[in-house]
């Protein structure tokens, strides 16, 4: 058994340094911050995601975590909720005031209440403690796939109507005149409906394409960030006029 662990981790580490000698991960990495104040689940979770070919920087409260994501600008961040100085609703709550980096939230507790809380303030996903490693990993996964998906041209160059201007090659976008500012998933979210605008998009047809397969059936988390959409583009959020819901379906674009 000793045996066969230590092969492993010897083929790991094999290719990871040819992953990064061979030109596989020298460049555009993707740099992951982990926030935690329990040393050892750094060091664990920081050993796992660099044998993946990540690059890994690390805080230990949410003072920490700001200035390092103002400082290295981080494409994605696994943020604790129980922290001392700063918790993470506290963190994420500063943090989505500056910036759109995907948030994923690690808590010891895990009802729904905390859940929906961290959703609601901008988090992209939630996981509860204790959780299989693995899982994390495909979590960072999916939610690499959604960023490399904003590169891939999806929708019309340009859309004005009812006064709403999307311009997405810029990710420009006014409503009535007024430049309103998305996250990196509203903007997957208003491209995905606007390239299938008049038709209904199910609700596991986009968690599947903007998540990944494995959220297909989390439709809180899609309702979430639906509403913060809406109430970035709608004069009244509470009776829609460009995204119309289909009662346990879906959503509608309208023009």
């Amino acid at each position: 058994m000793h045996v066969t662990i230590t092969f492993k981790l010897i083929v790991s580490a094999f290719f990871y340094y040819n992953l990064n000698c061979l030109g596989g991960g020298t460049t555009n990495k993707f740099i992951i911050l982990l926030v935690d104040d329990e040393e050892r689940i750094l060091n664990f979770l920081r050993v796992k995601l660099k044998l993946l070919a990540y690059e890994i920087i690390t805080a230990h409260n949410g003072f920490e975590a700001l200035e390092q994501i103002r400082e290295k600008e981080p494409d994605l961040v696994v943020l604790d909720v129980m922290m001392p100085k700063k918790n993470g609703f506290e963190t994420l709550r500063e943090l989505r005031i500056f910036s759109t980096t995907p948030v994923i939230m690690l808590s010891a507790r895990g009802d729904d209440i905390d859940r929906i809380k961290g959703l609601g303030l901008g988090a992209d996903d939630y996981i509860a403690k204790p959780f299989n490693p693995d899982e994390l990993v495909a979590r960072i996964e999916a939610i690499r796939r959604r960023i490399s998906s904003l590169e891939r041209e999806i929708t019309p160059k340009e859309l004005v109507v009812h006064g709403l201007n999307i311009n997405f090659d810029e990710r420009h976008l006014t409503v009535r005149g007024k430049e309103v500012k998305l996250a990196r998933i509203e903007w997957l979210l208003l491209s995905e409906l606007v390239a299938n605008a008049g038709h209904l998009l199910p609700y596991y047809d986009l968690l599947s394409r903007i998540w990944g397969p494995e959220y297909r059936s989390d439709v809180q988390i899609l309702r979430t960030w639906m509403s913060r959409l809406r109430h970035k583009i709608e004069i009244d959020p509470a009776a829609p006029k460009f995204i119309t819901t289909m009662s346990k379906a879906g959503y509608i674009f309208n023009k």
